[in-house]
């Protein structure tokens, strides 16, 4: 008869048991805070290392983490596309460039550690891509290795190095980005506050030079960063159009933060304690939900609220952001807009938009499978590179640019690349468990071997000055030169890195979606560069 032990890891081998077992242990152990420190989301990963351990055959189908990373990373992207290639020019410039010189610096210091150590290429590779975690980038060592015709011992050596210093890489990173949230975060906070959220202010007209001015010409004249909602003239309330032009007397409810709502007052006249919005005889607002996939992905300037129901929208809550809109301003699924006008078109103007919070759950599933398999086919073309050779952007790379470009597109024709926020995030989730679960378990048994043996701790030494170089030099280059807000250089550094774990760790420490942005903005970049560094490093040895 069996024992105990063994029929409990031979029921774990044989049942799914094992990744629900990982995630559960892994999401209560990642609750548990130390001071102000605690591992979320990325416990899952080493929760997954700890039973990977056991045994070599204690792991996760190789299916369960691609589909995770995948679906990490496609979500992700998705969300993020607007965002990417509106950062681009100077500030996306400065984010690359800060990704340039570290990974560089990074793979210097991996050629002159491996030299004075006598470590082969292949060793010097897989050091290199577990250290900042890319595996991508171990792959493309893989192949190259394949390619040259190398035996299946040398094609283990760069795994081995990559199994023991993955997890360093991991463990580094989010201990230089707490360390930096425990320095830098609460006056980050502090100045987030300072700045304020969108406040209301009704503004009386006093100024003669101002009579005659378009609300629009105004606007654009002093570049305020405000909405103008409601018009009081003569005791009436009209909603303020683009062409609405102002009298001396004239009442105005205006949205914006405390500093710009000071510019306009100044401007115009005084302000006035007197809340326009209180009055809801003739105007009214609601908060409604988009919904409508007929909606979703056009801009204000072309559904022409305005012309069409004679309203306007003052605010726009997409996730836990509340920002002012502008004509600009593209509506996605999961958005909730403030629309203030006449009484008798609100009801019209809502079911026009959806308000549906039902169908916010759900997900266009030819549009998201669609959108997916672009990206697969993507990642699995051979990019040529100088010398003959090929590389493939691979499960990660090919989902990520084409899920950059649709969630930048948002819609094409009839086809909505959007998906809700909340099931965004549902899915994003869901596949981080995925993927870290499955990579923790699939490295453990590899790990523990390697650190037992006379390179491993060598190896994993190796590993941790590596990874906490690149992440100190990124976050005090990023932070104190080229002034990155803190929220965004996590995202910076997580997407250096190419770890979602990192990622989930900057979202949990700044609540907002800051992280998202420099993520996107550099993991495209940083992912091509260390395939090509890592192939470098294979010849060098």
């Amino acid at each position: 008869m069996m024992d105990g032990g063994g029929g409990m890891l031979e029921l774990l081998r044989e049942n799914p048991l094992l990744l629900f077992l990982v995630a559960a242990i892994g999401y209560l152990l990642g609750q548990i805070r130390i001071g102000n420190f605690s591992l979320g989301v990325s416990a899952v990963l080493f929760v997954g290392l700890a039973f990977g351990a056991l045994s070599p055959e204690l792991k996760l189908p190789e299916f369960v983490y691609l589909f995770g990373l995948v679906l990490f990373v496609y979500t992700i992207a998705l969300a993020s596309g607007p965002g990417f290639f509106a950062s681009f020019g100077k500030r996306g410039l400065r984010y690359n460039l800060l990704v340039v010189g570290v990974v560089g610096v990074a793979a210097i210091v991996v050629a002159i550690v491996g030299s004075l150590f006598a470590l082969s290429g292949a060793l010097q590779a897989g050091l290199f891509a577990g250290s900042l975690t890319n595996t991508p980038a171990l792959a493309a060592a893989l192949e190259a290795m394949k390619g040259r015709g190398a035996s299946e011992v040398v094609q283990g050596l760069p795994v081995a190095a990559y199994a023991v210093a993955y997890p360093v890489g991991v463990i580094g990173m989010l201990l230089a980005l707490h360390l930096a949230w425990r320095l830098w975060g609460s006056k980050e906070k502090l100045e987030e506050s300072e700045a304020g959220g969108l406040v209301s202010q009704t503004v009386e007209v006093t100024e003669a030079k101002v009579v005659g001015w378009t609300v629009e010409q105004l606007t654009r004249a002093h570049q305020w960063r405000v909405v103008f909602g409601r018009l009081q003239r003569a005791g009436e309330q009209q909603v303020i159009a683009s062409d609405t032009e102002l009298q001396i007397g004239d009442r105005l409810n205006v949205i914006g933060t405390a500093d710009e709502l000071k510019r306009v007052v100044e401007t115009l006249g005084s302000a006035v304690p007197e809340r326009l919005e209180e009055d809801r005889h003739a105007l009214d607002f609601r908060r409604v939900f988009v919904s409508s996939r007929e909606v979703a992905g056009r801009s204000l300037a072309e559904l022409e609220l305005p012309q069409r129901f004679g309203v306007v929208i003052t605010r726009v809550r997409r996730g836990e952001v509340e920002f002012l809109p502008n004509k600009d301003t593209t509506l996605e699924l999961g958005d909730r807009v403030r629309v203030v006008g006449p009484k008798n078109r609100i009801r019209e103007v809502s079911q026009y938009l959806g308000d549906s919070y039902r169908a916010l759950a759900e997900v266009d599933v030819v549009s998201f499978s669609l959108g997916i398999a672009l990206g697969l086919l993507l990642g699995s073309l051979p990019i040529p590179l100088p010398g003959g050779r090929t590389f493939e952007l691979g499960f990660a790379g090919g989902p990520l640019v084409v899920g950059l470009a649709l969630g930048a597109l948002g819609r094409t024709g009839p086809i909505l690349w959007q998906i809700p926020f909340s099931a965004n995030l549902t899915l994003r989730q869901l596949g981080l468990i995925l993927f870290l679960a499955g990579i923790g378990t699939r490295s453990g048994y590899a790990f523990v071997q390697t650190l037992a043996q006379g390179d491993g701790l060598r190896l994993f030494w190796m590993g941790a000055l590596i990874t906490m170089g690149a992440a100190l030099l990124t976050l005090w280059i990023g932070y104190r030169l080229l002034k990155i807000p803190l929220g965004v250089l996590g995202g910076v550094l997580a997407g250096l890195q190419t770890q979602p774990a990192v990622l989930a760790f900057a979202l949990e420490k700044t609540n907002n979606d800051q992280p998202n942005l420099g993520y996107a903005t550099v993991y495209p970049f940083a992912m091509l560069l260390k395939i090509l560094l890592v192939q470098l490093l294979l010849l060098s040895g």
